[in-house]
């Protein structure tokens, strides 16, 4: 199978990368915070071989090779590329393919959206961070004083060897070499002394001003209709912790799935293969309900 195509999409605000045959019936790919549409890049050759579809993953805006933005980048901000990346492709009920911080953008989609949004399979990801009531101001100060400094330049680094060590290095979620090479590759662009530079947006960075309440995100959770396939990593960021079991209790339509590996499972090339199994095998049920 040939390689992944390269697609832009919103007027070319978007960009992405994408597998499988044009006809075919297509899902939409949301990756992580600080990640890329090269995210899916060992788990949607495998899904379009054996389900026949086609994968089309965008580049959050901020993020890979998709434009900047003036503003925040509030995490319901990028329910817009999701909606303008589905009306591009004309699809009137998609299903997404979602891992972290796409999968909370997914979430909250599918509770505005209900119509929109056929399925999810989301990837060690459910809800959003949140913050209480109680500490609303203290987040929209974090949030304005970020906004208020000057904004460091892109790191820049003597070769890819050097960027991924540094994404190893310095990562949120535990990840190897391997594993994050695809992304921090289609992260950076090459300069002309043979360094590379990150193309993310430092804003990215910034705490943001405002986050929706944990009732806020339960209420969301809840009003999600589609089947929901959630795919956690054993090492990964859910587990057994308080939220991510009340997150879980909220969602009336989900399947729970554990598997070995960490945040990044689904790009893991000792774990994808488990994961697209589960997905293909939980697509074919879904396939059978009326």
């Amino acid at each position: 199978m040939s390689g992944p195509r390269a697609i832009r999409l919103a007027g070319g605000r978007l960009a992405g990368l994408n597998w499988g045959d044009e006809a075919a019936p297509a899902w939409l790919a949301l990756h992580g915070w600080l990640d890329n549409a090269a995210s899916f890049t060992r788990l949607a050759p495998l899904l379009v071989r054996q389900l026949g579809i086609r994968i089309v993953a965008i580049d959050f805006s901020g993020h890979g090779h998709s434009q900047h933005v003036a503003g925040d980048y509030a995490l319901w901000d990028y329910c817009h590329d999701l909606l303008d990346a589905a009306d591009d492709l004309g699809l009137e009920r998609a299903t997404l393919l979602a891992h972290s911080m796409g999968a909370g953008v997914s979430c909250l989609a599918a509770a505005a959206f209900p119509e929109r949004i056929g399925r999810l399979v989301l990837i060690d990801g459910l809800g959003s961070l949140t913050t209480p009531a109680g500490g609303s101001a203290q987040q929209l100060r974090k949030g304005l004083r970020s906004a208020r400094r000057s904004l460091s330049a892109a790191p820049r680094y003597p070769d890819i060897e050097t960027a991924v060590a540094a994404r190893v290095a310095g990562g949120v979620t535990p990840i190897d070499a391997v594993t994050a090479t695809p992304v921090v590759e289609r992260n950076l662009c090459h300069e002309g002394d043979g360094h590379v530079r990150l193309r993310t947006d430092g804003r990215l960075l910034w705490p943001s001003p405002v986050r929706l309440t944990p009732e806020q995100v339960l209420a969301l959770l809840g009003s999600i209709q589609a089947p929901v396939l959630l795919i956690e990593g054993e090492g990964g960021i859910l587990g057994g912790r308080e939220s991510a079991a009340a997150a879980r209790s909220a969602v009336p339509t989900l399947t729970r799935r554990v598997l070995p590996g960490g945040h990044h499972l689904h790009l893991e090339p000792g774990a994808v293969a488990a994961v697209a199994e589960t997905i293909v095998d939980w697509q074919a049920v879904q396939a059978e309900v009326p």
